[in-house]
């Protein structure tokens, strides 16, 4: 199966509003450069050097490289507001814009339907958009005079970030499906294929990729930003590799795949850079994540200190687990402040008095995934797997360590429903807007568990089950038949 993507649409719009030292880094890759006749007088712009330069200039390289990771960076803010909101993690209460609550808890027009044309579209024009870019660096790295070993430990790279922007588009659209084609013509529609084909897609390039970075010698051609630091090699980015594959497997074993995609999500995690024996908020912390910082850089689009529109659900409040002495779980204590109560416009939501605090600050970094993340994704394959002995192992580790709550009343005699209630709801409050909740619900059949605050009325809440095609995405599909068309458009 070849590469992919589709940027018909909603991806090309979206590239049109990249900010320009953005569209510097991607190179303007999927552009193709005039014709000059030998007269004209040839400027090279540094900002956007060519696919084709990039095949001899180690320096180009490298700026294809990080255009990869800021365009996913730059979805990555967006993802987690998004599912947030749909998973009752947080409200973003604009004062002047009602559609900031109505397009995600309500739905177009109250219909508890999301508007394709509207603001709940998100995850889709940014991951295919970057998807493109991989494209263009495969072609790129295979043109180029890099060694054999150099060629593998890119191309490892390259295919580990196209994994991670499909799973993006999978787990927000779910049935729907997605695009995993990219045509040489960016402008040859691809087909959509199946959830189930997605995945599969998904774990075999995560496993190409895997056997690529180990063929790829000591060194990557470029340079991995801060936010890599410990997995900046070929051999320890293959650890971010497997960890990546034990959550994509374990959204694919909840979504169709089954006890096969359980035990391959066992075996990537075991080859991760899992660390059970966590104790301390630190190696909880060991991971990769998304660096930021002041201008001319992008700054943390979630910090507390700028985003003061980020309301947390009043539900974490009312349903934090307690201590022994009666107060409150640390993670609860230590990511949800208090802040001036706030609304919806219009009696679209209810008030919250809550913010986060996990992002205090513009340089705070995001992280893409960490070490807490794969223990309770590991508990959560022990179980499927009939290890419930070892997953209430991996699960007290949290609670106690994390929590500082006493270990859990679960034993191994327990149901699998009532160890995967206990595991989402340390997910709920380990993973904290991550971009996990609402995603979770779904996979394990509770999304009708989440809270809906105004259950009557014409702004009575929903949960919505996928987010939606954008309309700019049908619009490009009009007319077409099969596999071409746009499902749900």
């Amino acid at each position: 199966m070849t590469i992919s993507d589709n940027l018909s649409g909603a991806s090309r719009v979206q590239m049109t509003r990249l900010p320009l030292r953005t569209l510097g880094a991607l190179s303007l890759a999927s552009l193709s450069l005039a014709a000059c006749s030998k007269d004209t007088l040839d400027i090279t712009n540094p900002n956007t050097p060519s696919v084709a330069g990039a095949s001899a200039d180690p320096q180009a390289l490298q700026l294809l490289a990080t255009g990869l990771l800021r365009q996913n960076r730059n979805s990555r803010g967006g993802l987690i507001t998004e599912t947030g909101r749909f998973g009752r993690e947080a409200y973003v209460y604009t004062p002047q814009e009602g559609r900031n609550t109505s397009a995600y808890l309500i739905g177009l027009s109250g219909q508890n339907k999301l508007d394709p044309a509207g603001f709940a579209v998100g995850s889709w024009s940014g991951p295919y958009g970057n998807l493109r870019g991989v494209f263009n660096f495969k072609e790129t790295v295979a043109a180029s005079t890099l060694s054999a070993e150099q060629k593998k430990a890119a191309l490892g790279f390259a295919k580990t970030i196209e994994a991670i922007e499909l799973l993006t588009v999978i787990s927000t659209r779910d049935t729907i499906g997605a695009v995993i084609q990219i045509n040489q013509d960016a402008t040859d529609i691809a087909p959509f294929v199946s959830r189930d084909s997605v995945y599969k897609y998904i774990l075999n390039t995560l496993d190409d990729a895997n056997t690529d970075l180990g063929a790829g010698g000591a060194a990557f051609p470029f340079a991995l930003n801060a936010g890599f630091t410990g997995f900046n090699t070929p051999s320890t980015f293959r650890q971010f590799n497997r960890a990546m594959a034990g959550r994509a497997a374990a959204y694919y074993a909840t979504s169709g795949g089954g006890a096969t995609a359980w035990a391959r999500a066992v075996s990537a995690l075991d080859a991760s850079f899992i660390n059970a024996a966590a104790t301390t908020a630190a190696q909880f912390n060991i991971g990769v994540y998304h660096p930021y910082a002041s201008s001319p850089d992008a700054p943390n689009p979630l910090a507390q200190a700028t985003n003061t529109d980020l309301y947390a659900h009043m539900s974490f409040e009312t349903d934090a687990p307690l201590k022994a002495d009666g107060s409150k779980d640390n993670r609860f204590l230590a990511k949800i402040g208090t802040r001036a109560t706030r609304n919806a416009p219009s009696g679209l939501g209810v008030p919250s008095s809550l913010g986060f605090n996990l992002y205090p600050a513009i340089t705070t970094s995001l992280p893409i995934i960490r070490n807490e993340e794969l223990i309770l994704l590991r508990a959560e394959a022990l179980v499927a797997t009939g290890n419930k002995a070892g997953a209430l192992t991996l699960i007290n580790s949290i609670r106690v360590n994390a929590g500082g709550l006493a270990p859990s009343t679960l034993t191994a005699a327990s149901s699998d429903a009532a160890f995967v209630t206990e595991i989402l709801l340390q997910k709920r409050y380990s993973l904290m807007m991550e971009g996990h909740r609402w995603i979770d619900m779904r996979r394990y059949g509770r999304l009708n568990d989440l809270p809906r605050d105004l259950t009557s009325g014409v702004n009575a809440h929903f949960v919505a089950k996928v987010q939606p095609l954008p309309q700019a995405e049908c619009l490009q599909r009009v007319g077409k038949t099969g596999a071409l068309a746009g499902p749900g458009c």
